[in-house]
């Protein structure tokens, strides 16, 4: 029988404890911002049909397919993992409308596969936090200002580098091209998407290819993409190439609604970039990326944007509009970088010492008194020596150890590892130094 390999396996990140407690706090800190403003919990299965994802904007090559390894049928081959949670979500909708109230908001954090080349920061399995907004039949164009609020704000809790957002709008592409002259624009708008990883060149070799673009239209479409800003004048710029369409109009329109409605906002925490385009193809209007300062080269770390056609039931239509954080990215980059840890490597504030295997009873009673108060707490498992137990609590990072009346101990007393400090205390009342009663996320500072 071949040895089983040990190893990791590329894009499939495993957290030590200390990070995995970092990813807990994390995804707390976003879970509670989600309810804050009334987003309810929704977790869907983990696969769909293929026929669902590959119509979605997702390629072949990115799905997971579902297979049993001894399968005497097909009966699981047409399931997928899914690569995203929005378009399981609008699937969820559709299905379970007439239970729900719409608008219907809601946040899911939840495990997604995408088979892709895994590289610095992207992975093929990795957990995404998205929240989402869906209406019957229709959803007021100010959920997309909202939703960019919504995003800043999460993103303004959590312990990490600043965060950009960038926002753009699929309209104003599309119609833009379509002012070119340009008549498979999806086709156009899925090579723009790729400038920032294969450049401007690339860019137009892609667009030129077989003459389907003149070098005027692909000029122009480069033209656009150069647009940057964070005030107004971005609208005046576009309209200073001198096209115009109605979808373009629209497109403008609700871009600058998005502009005015964060002008107090702090300069560059929302910037209108005219080379976002996300490249699902259920967007339909406004798009975001954000790019974590410092990491800026390797792309964005959270997305979304407004989909009016992902689902439908009968005539009605289910429009939505959402945003997804990749937690795993976000982690992966700053854990390698040793820039986001835990403060100690266990959750437990307190280890009860054990004197004698008679004694386990009392330290037992210990720990389970101030666990009722709590205060996490864990007991030795050997009765080693007292300054063993004290090694195991200093590399956990526990900061205070508990030796139990008993013995020549006349009164229980508590060691605060950090001043090496020792005083008699009751369980009933003894209460930790507040700073640590908990482990807090340490962020190194650049």
């Amino acid at each position: 029988m071949a040895k089983p390999s040990t190893g990791p396996l590329t894009g499939f990140p495993e957290w030590l404890p200390h990070q995995r407690m970092v990813e807990q706090d994390l995804t707390d800190r976003i879970r509670r911002r989600y309810e804050l403003h009334g987003y309810v919990p929704v977790e869907t299965r983990s696969v769909e049909p293929l026929d669902i994802l590959t119509k979605k904007g997702a390629t072949d090559k990115e799905i997971y397919v579902l297979r049993r390894l001894h399968a005497e049928d097909d009966a699981d081959s047409g399931l997928g993992l899914h690569f995203d949670l929005t378009v399981p979500f609008a699937r969820y909708v559709a299905q379970h409308r007439a239970d729900l109230t719409f608008p219907f908001k809601r946040y899911q954090i939840q495990r997604v596969w995408r088979g892709e080349r895994p590289q610095e920061g992207r992975y093929r399995e990795f957990y995404q936090c998205d929240a989402d907004v869906i209406g019957m039949n229709n959803l007021p164009v100010w959920w997309d200002v909202e939703m960019t609020m919504l995003m800043r704000e999460v993103l303004d809790d959590l312990p990490i580098p600043a965060v950009a957002i960038q926002v753009n709008n699929r309209k104003i592409l599309e119609g833009f091209y379509r002012a070119l002259g340009i008549a498979d624009y999806p086709r156009t708008l899925r090579i723009m998407d790729k400038i920032d990883k294969i450049g401007t060149k690339g860019v137009l070799a892609e667009l030129s290819a077989d003459g389907t673009l003149t070098d005027a239209q692909a000029a122009g479409c480069l033209d656009l993409a150069n647009i940057s800003g964070s005030g107004l004048d971005v609208l005046s710029r576009i309209e200073a190439l001198g096209y115009t369409h109605p979808l373009l109009q629209e497109g403008l329109s609700e871009l600058e609604l998005i502009l005015r409605e964060t002008a107090s906002l702090p300069a560059g925490q929302v910037v209108a970039n005219l080379r976002i385009a996300r490249g699902l193809d259920y967007y339909t209007g406004t798009v975001y990326e954000g790019v974590m300062s410092g990491f800026e080269k390797l792309g964005s770390v959270c997305s979304g944007g407004r989909y009016d056609n992902l689902a439908s039931v009968g005539k009605d239509k289910l429009p939505g509009i959402g945003v997804s954080i990749g937690l795993s990215r976000i982690l992966g980059l700053l854990f390698k970088q040793g820039a986001l840890t835990s403060s100690r490597k266990s959750p437990a504030c307190v280890l009860v010492a054990l004197a004698t295997e008679e004694t386990r009873s009392e330290a037992r009673a210990v720990a389970a008194t101030l666990r009722a108060r709590g205060i996490a707490t864990e007991v030795f498992d050997r009765p080693l020596k007292w300054g063993d137990q004290i090694k195991y609590a200093d590399a956990k990072g526990i900061p205070y150890v508990w030796f139990p009346a008993g013995g020549e101990r006349a009164e229980h007393e508590v060691r605060d590892l950090r001043s090496r400090a020792q005083a008699g205390a009751d369980p009933t009342t003894w209460a930790p130094d507040e700073s640590v009663l908990r482990p807090v996320i340490v962020r190194a500072e650049s």
